[in-house]
């Protein structure tokens, strides 16, 4: 795991304002491990606050065992497999669970006090997905580890002549899915038809995530229209005085746009993280680096 130091402050991006903001497009910065990994890698500390509470979000394929067995603690994370992955993605972790994700699920691993993760393709696997760091609470971070897996077959779906989105986790145009854990947290992974819109409603105080997968989309919210090449990603963010915001997701020359859209509410705390770490202070992390290396996190099979 790539280590990062960073302390992040929580400053409104545009707190005099009661207009949805949106940023302009993200490119990200290139990640590349091994020879079975690349990424498209975002961080939060590129962004400030407009990301929260998402730590980070790797965009990435992998062909072959990478990371092996590391530690978490002070987040959650979150690994979204995109249907156009083939093959099978092993999952151990100390939790006991060991199991394989196949193309369209997910997994969301609440680390809380700590918890040891591997996932590796089967051989032959080519997966392409999301790993996304999600901060937790401050009140949370000591929790004892907790796991969720939602098969895509769980997962239900908004179904148009323009679109298809499935709900991952949360809600979206009355549409429920599974919650998902210690977070009000709503994920989608939708495809849109040329020229088709969907729409997602971001209510006030909330922030959105747009990531587009493949293809070009066109965003609006407002009066505010941006544009996403493949890969690239944006952020909004509605105050908390402000009216439900429509997010339109538009796909843009292209037969089909592959997009994924997260929706939540910001932390708004201040926090350090440091690689797979997410704690409220230093004395944290330093406090969850001596427990792991005294073995408190527990053991892979």
């Amino acid at each position: 795991m790539n280590a990062i130091h960073r302390a992040i402050e929580h400053r409104s991006p545009n707190p005099s304002s009661a207009e949805p903001q949106i940023s302009s497009a993200l490119l990200g910065n290139e990640l590349t491990i091994g020879s079975g990994f690349q990424a498209r890698s975002f961080r939060a500390i590129e962004l400030d606050a407009a990301m929260d509470p998402l730590v980070m979000v790797d965009h990435y394929v992998m062909t072959e065992p990478t990371f092996g067995v590391h530690p978490h603690a002070g987040m959650s994370a979150v690994s979204l497999l995109f249907q156009d992955s083939s093959g099978r993605f092993h999952n151990q972790d100390s939790l006991g669970n060991d199991f394989d994700l196949h193309p369209g699920d997910l997994y969301w691993l609440k680390a809380g006090s700590g918890a040891l993760h591997d996932e590796a393709p089967r051989p032959g696997s080519r997966i392409h997905g999301l790993q996304v760091f999600v901060n937790l609470p401050q009140r949370s971070r000591h929790d004892t580890p907790t796991s969720l897996l939602v098969r895509r077959s769980e997962m239900p779906v908004i179904v148009d002549e323009d679109f298809r989105v499935h709900v991952v986790l949360g809600h979206s145009n009355g549409v429920p899915g599974v919650s998902a854990p210690d977070s009000s947290m709503t994920i989608l992974d939708g495809r849109v038809s040329r020229e088709g819109t969907f729409t997602h409603d971001l209510n006030s105080g909330r922030h959105a995530w747009i990531h587009a997968i493949e293809g070009e989309l066109t965003v609006s919210v407002g009066g505010a229209v941006h544009r996403l090449t493949e890969g690239e990603a944006l952020t909004v963010s509605n105050p908390r005085d402000a009216d439900a915001a429509s997010v339109q997701v538009q796909s843009h020359g292209h037969s089909h746009s592959h997009f994924a859209l997260f929706d939540a509410q910001p932390l708004e705390e201040t926090y350090v993280q440091q690689g797979p770490f997410v704690m409220g202070s230093q004395s944290e992390i330093d406090a969850a680096q001596a427990a792991y290396a005294a073995g408190q996190f527990g053991a892979v099979a």
